[in-house]
């Protein structure tokens, strides 16, 4: 069993004909993802990759059943290109774009709560079961098959740490990437409430990041809902001076709230081991499995 999306989820890439969106495409149909359909307005007609391309998503449901959608659209337009997969009720919807306009981004994540649809992203390197679809642009060669369910703020970490699982003979049920945004459509507590449902789950790594107070809030949630599988989480940015904006638009740390000590003091209090560096992991998991 998987998270969101399985060998049987069916894909429409929107923003196919631009270089990352087609570039993307070839590595996600190599790994044998069920690529249904591309859409960019005004290209329809043309293959991408042996994939029809259509003008509109209406337009590509007429010729093919789809559950999901990728978005390679530039910044400037994808928030529309959001809005459209949100309408057909595409689900999840995996926003790769970076640089949106926060106010956008409320304003289509606020739409997609209201349709019950998962928004993964924006600024996310996507999601992928591994040995069953990749939806995103992670390299897929890290990822191995097993029983830990990974959720992450950082693209680069969320492959670093799948490599060292791999390493030491750990694989992933599902990956991820919740994006490196202010505002995101998945947080940490959905995902973990999805693999708290998952029975091949049988413990959950979380990577946060400085900034915010997302992680914060994830570890009363495992505190007060006494959350039932082992809970193992790395934080990024130790040594970054405080008041300062980092290279994520999400990390911004201000009054003691969303710098490293806080979080990390956060999620020990709450029960949750908490990795100082990545290869530290696999040994913390080894405790509980």
């Amino acid at each position: 069993m998987a998270i969101l999306v399985g060998k049987n989820t069916r894909v429409i890439v929107q923003g196919i004909t631009g270089r990352e969106g087609s570039f993307h495409t070839k590595l996600m149909l190599e790994y044998g993802t069920k690529i249904v359909a591309g859409v960019t307005p005004g290209k329809g007609g043309m293959t991408i990759h042996g994939v029809p391309v259509y003008n509109t998503i209406r337009e590509a449901l007429r010729e093919h059943n789809a559950d999901a959608s990728i978005i390679f659209v530039p910044a400037k337009y994808a928030s529309d290109a959001v809005f459209e997969a949100i309408d057909a009720e595409l689900n999840p919807i995996v926003v790769i774009t970076e640089h949106i306009p926060v106010h956008e981004t409320l304003k289509f994540i606020r739409y997609a709560k209201l349709k019950s649809i998962y928004i993964i992203g924006p600024n996310t390197p996507g999601i992928i079961t591994p040995g069953q679809c990749k939806l995103g642009i992670m390299p897929a060669s890290m990822f191995k098959e097993g029983e830990i369910g990974l959720v992450s703020r950082s693209g680069t970490l969320t492959y670093e740490i799948a490599r060292v699982l791999a390493n030491h003979g750990y694989g992933i049920t599902t990956a991820v990437g919740i994006g490196g945004d202010p505002v995101t459509g998945l947080n940490f507590i959905e995902v973990l409430e999805m693999f708290k449902e998952d029975p091949q789950t049988k413990a959950v790594i979380i990577v946060g990041e400085i900034g915010g107070d997302m992680e914060e809030r994830t570890a009363e949630y495992i505190a007060k809902t006494n959350y039932p599988k082992p809970v193992v989480a790395y934080i990024a940015g130790k040594t970054a001076p405080p008041e300062k904006r980092m290279g994520h638009a999400g990390a911004i740390i201000m009054l003691g709230m969303g710098d490293y000590e806080s979080k990390v003091k956060a999620l020990r209090k709450n029960g949750v081991a908490v990795a100082s560096i990545p290869s530290e992991i696999p040994k913390l998991l080894s405790k509980h499995l």
